[in-house]
């Protein structure tokens, strides 16, 4: 059976990750499903996202410009519901990215939103074809 079993990010701050990652999570329909003191694990659809700190971690910073993940893309429902996560995003601590651009930077056929929140993780809101 393909399909992701569960992603693992590491994150330099966990409060900041808890605000900005669990406000987005709970939008894309992420349910938390645990949490300990250095982390918290997200579920939904049968797979698992888990944000978490670690003494192995060799920076303070995240720079998705670097070899490794880019960004991570959610399933954000109708259009109108992601219009509503980017409208609310930056009282979470997200950013838009290409704005101006919005909601066809990825092309005519494809509507999404981009944001980057304060520790420089990119995340992408991708609406249902219709």
């Amino acid at each position: 059976m393909a399909g992701f079993h569960h992603v693992e990010v590491w994150i330099a701050d966990l409060e900041e990750a808890r605000a900005e990652w669990g406000w987005l999570l709970r939008r894309v329909g992420f349910a938390l499903e645990s949490e300990w003191p250095e982390g918290q694990s997200w579920a939904a659809g049968g797979a698992y996202l888990t944000l978490t700190t670690s003494p192995n971690l060799t920076g303070s910073a995240h720079d998705r410009r670097m070899p490794g993940v880019n960004h991570l893309a959610f399933k954000g429902g109708a259009a109108d519901r992601v219009d509503t996560i980017m409208a609310d995003a930056q009282e979470h601590g997200w950013l838009p990215l290409y704005q101006e651009r919005y909601p066809h930077a990825g092309g005519s056929g494809h509507y999404a939103g981009w944001l980057e929140n304060s520790a420089g993780f990119k995340a992408e809101i991708v609406a249902d074809e219709s």
